[in-house]
């Protein structure tokens, strides 16, 4: 059964969509930069400007619930929704400013890789944001979220792999940098892992 839904409401999750593409921009940026990776300063200064313009549409979704006295879902839902989505960015953007302000010549294998399953992640979470108006497409947004689970359990390998070789480096501070760039480019999965789970919540609450 198809929900009928406010101006309000519908503004609410046409919104989460357009900061699930930002996102989306935000990891395919990383992607490329650190598959052609000569400028740091560059990645660290557009991936600011995508995580600013994520903080404008995020305060607007926050002013529409606070303005809707009736949501599509649960309430609480759409704003963990909002925050898990700010919070992907926020670690995209932590993790290119200390590629800056630590002065890393040169991208690692692992820092693609999980760039890579980033950028994966997001692109499952945008298509399932594309479905969540239409109750009859709940069966395949919940493949979707477990995907993204499987994508997350998979950076954790990534990066448990990638901190086990860096001690094989005789340079402690090099392995200092690297480990804390890895820990927060894996973070940004484990929010793709708290978006998806609460979508899997929707799923489960519609039937």
């Amino acid at each position: 059964m198809t929900m009928i839904k406010t101006v309000e409401e519908e503004d609410v999750l046409r919104q989460l969509e357009r900061e699930c593409a930002n996102v989306l921009e935000g990891s395919r940026t990383l992607q490329d930069k650190l598959r052609d990776y000569n400028d740091p300063q560059g990645l660290r200064t557009k991936l600011k400007q995508i995580e600013h313009h994520g903080d404008e549409i995020v305060h607007g979704i926050y002013q529409s619930l606070n303005q809707t006295f009736i949501t599509p879902f649960d309430r609480e839902d759409l704003i963990g929704l909002a925050s898990g989505l700010d919070s992907i960015l926020d670690m995209m953007y932590a993790s290119a400013l200390r590629m800056d302000l630590y002065k890393i010549r040169q991208s690692t294998k692992p820092m693609i890789e999980l760039s890579d399953v980033i950028h994966n992640s997001v692109v499952e979470l945008l298509s399932a944001f594309q479905l969540i108006r239409d109750h009859s497409k709940m069966d395949v947004i919940e493949t979707k979220t477990v995907e993204v689970n499987r994508l997350e359990n998979v950076a954790d390998d990534l990066m448990n792999n990638a901190v086990a070789n860096l001690f094989e480096s005789r340079d402690p501070v090099e392995i200092l940098k690297l480990k804390e760039i890895y820990e927060k480019l894996e973070e940004a999965t484990d929010y793709c892992e708290d978006v998806a789970d609460i979508l899997n919540d929707i799923v489960a609450k519609t039937r």
